[in-house]
């Protein structure tokens, strides 16, 4: 119960954050273009707080903290006196009107780049992409890629992390064709291409992961046999298990690393297990101990059952060969995060395109609560997981509202530029059946990410 309360708490202070900066967006632009803002809230329906400032505008929070709104002195709404006609919304220019409209969704973009640009003052430690394992007969098998290369490019893009070899493979879900690679082996500048086929790759997948669905992994050090942390109130931890065991045999069973007992302890859920450990005694002797364990029913990602203990295996370390380490100044963080707030945006566009062509499934879909989710998760992980994620769903939140669909910022630029072409406005009963249109659309999309969420759960 606790946990739910803690996700839903980080939750609303990230919609606020991200609302009120939407919000604030419309009206500073909208104030400046002398349009008389009437309302300012965040937050829908009963207004919990209000004060109002000198030039006659309301401030609130509302009861439902799933959005904003900024209500300005608009003509379609009801009649207005003439002397303030000219603060009326519908009485500015069509570039005045797009400009308000517009204010919101940058105001987005500017958060997130201000987001990014705290994120990468703080330096950056990647890891370069090596491979790993490839599974025989596997996509990246047929590639010709092997163990101990490194990826360099993909798609003739240059890539120096894990990361950056994961978001060029995500623009490619769903396509057929060929995808590139350009590889070296480390400890030599001569650099090979790779092309791996793909047909309609992990089309309609959930949670689709790029990089096993090419049949590789990345390299990784090897996991001992060692425990270096246990869970407090795990069944690890009721068992008895101690960190610095060495697990020698479960079930009779030897393994030769803690990766190769993990895949084993996941197919037991529920099953006591007899584990023998080897631990240090008071003479500094290891001495065998035989621990009974039954690990607890969890599910991953694509909702199969799999078995927990709660320990963290020791590993060794990575080579400082293939440690990346990023330093930027001011003027070099700022121009990182706007490198990055444009491909997340390039991202965002494409995934929009694969989705409405049928690329990617609708099941990956999220609404409120699975947003809710990440954003808990990444509150736990640390203040800069969670700045990071705030900068994403802001740049989201920012393309989302720029799609010409009326209700939407994006359809009151369509109309206006409608206007603009046309040189007049267009008629209310075609921009009544065009927000009819797009609110239906909109609540289309919203139950099928409610589904999604709800089937998660």
């Amino acid at each position: 119960m606790i946990d739910v309360l803690t996700t839903v708490l980080y939750f609303l202070i990230a919609i606020t954050i991200l609302v009120t900066v939407h919000e604030y967006g419309h009206f500073y632009v909208a104030r400046r273009c002398g349009v008389r803002v009437l309302r300012f809230s965040v937050g829908f329906g009963k207004r919990l707080v209000s004060w109002e400032d000198k030039h006659g505008t309301e401030f609130a929070i509302s009861a439902i903290p799933l959005g904003g709104y900024v209500k300005m002195l608009d003509e379609r709404e009801h009649d207005i006196d003439e002397d303030d006609l000219p603060y009326a919304f519908t009485q500015k220019t069509v570039a005045q009107r797009i400009a308000i409209a517009s204010a919101g969704p940058l105001a987005n973009f500017l958060l997130a780049i201000v987001f990014y640009w705290l994120l990468a003052m703080q330096g950056a430690v990647s890891v370069s992409p090596v491979l790993g394992d490839i599974e025989s007969g596997s996509i990246a098998d047929m590639a010709g890629l092997s163990a101990g290369q490194e990826i360099v490019a993909v798609d003739n893009e240059p890539v120096a992390s894990r990361r950056d070899v994961e978001m060029q493979l995500i623009n490619r879900l769903g396509e057929t064709g060929h995808i590139s690679f350009d590889v070296k082996y480390p400890d030599s500048e001569l650099i090979y291409v790779s092309r791996a086929p793909i047909v309609k790759w992990l089309q309609g997948e959930v949670a689709p992961d790029v990089i096993s669905g090419l049949g590789m992994r990345f390299y990784r050090p090897s996991v001992l046999l060692f425990v270096e942390m246990v869970q407090p109130d795990s069944p690890a931890a009721k068992g008895g298990f101690e960190v610095g065991d060495k697990v020698i045999t479960i079930d009779g069973l030897s393994r030769s690393s803690g990766d190769q007992w993990s895949d084993y302890i996941g197919t037991r859920a529920g099953v006591e297990l007899e584990i023998v450990v080897e631990r240090v005694n008071s003479a500094g002797q290891m001495e065998p101990k035989t621990l009974l364990v039954t690990p607890a029913e969890v599910k991953d990602d694509s909702g199969a059952i799999r078995g927990l203990m709660g320990i963290r295996w020791s590993s060794e370390t990575w080579p400082e060969s293939m440690i990346r380490r990023s330093h930027y100044g001011v003027f070099g963080s700022l121009q990182q995060a706007v490198i990055n707030t444009g491909d997340v945006i390039s991202t965002v566009l494409m995934s929009l395109k694969k989705l409405i062509f049928g690329e990617i499934s609708t099941k990956n879909l999220s609404g409120p609560i699975g947003i809710a989710k990440v954003v808990g998760d990444s509150a736990e992980a640390g203040i800069w997981t969670f700045v990071s994620v705030l900068a994403y769903i802001s740049v989201l939140l920012g393309v989302f509202n720029l799609l010409p669909i009326p209700v939407l910022d994006g359809g009151h630029i369509l109309f206006c530029l409608v206007e603009w072409v046309k040189g007049s406005p267009v008629s209310e009963k075609i921009q009544l059946m065009g927000f009819q249109a797009g609110l239906a659309m909109l609540m289309g999309v919203m139950v099928i990410a409610f589904y999604n969420d709800i089937l998660r759960l």
